[in-house]
């Protein structure tokens, strides 16, 4: 892989976890008085996923060149927009949204962590697919606890 399709990779990443970082913040927002402990969740995930935008940033920075501007514009307008909208569909549907979102991002790192072979880079990528798989989970689980009444 050049360096050139690797910074196109990493700069996918960057737009990605930038708006998922905006979105959960929106989601937050949005439900914080329907329920709080949903909206504390989706905040630290906004957190970890902000994260996730500032080591991608960084990495692509090392690499000689600038995290696609066009992500800076339009990622967190499409996560803020998103989020707003998704929240309102209910609680289930908008943690349903969020698992098919974290799938994706996940299906996205394995693709490109069988393609490298750079170490800070490998493991960069496996802390974000971890904590992507982490989030996917929770969100699973409370999916399943409302589905059947067990969340209250």
């Amino acid at each position: 892989m050049t360096n050139d399709e690797l910074v196109s990779k990493l700069n996918w990443f960057y737009s990605l976890e930038l708006s998922q970082a905006d979105l959960y913040m929106a989601q937050s927002k949005q439900i914080k008085n329907m329920d709080y402990y949903i909206s504390k969740v989706l905040e630290r995930a906004s957190y970890i996923e902000q994260q996730h935008v500032d080591n991608i940033a960084d990495k692509i920075k090392s690499l000689g060149k600038t995290p696609t501007s066009l992500g800076d514009v339009i990622a967190p307008i499409l996560g803020k927009m998103s989020g707003n909208l998704v929240a309102r569909t209910g609680l289930i549907t908008m943690l349903k949204v969020n698992i098919m979102l974290e799938k994706k991002a996940m299906d996205d790192y394995k693709n490109l962590i069988m393609k490298i072979k750079e170490d800070d880079l490998f493991t960069l990528l496996w802390s974000n697919l971890i904590d992507e798989d982490l989030h996917t989970s929770w969100f699973s689980s409370k999916v399943q606890e409302l589905e059947k009444g067990l969340y209250k």
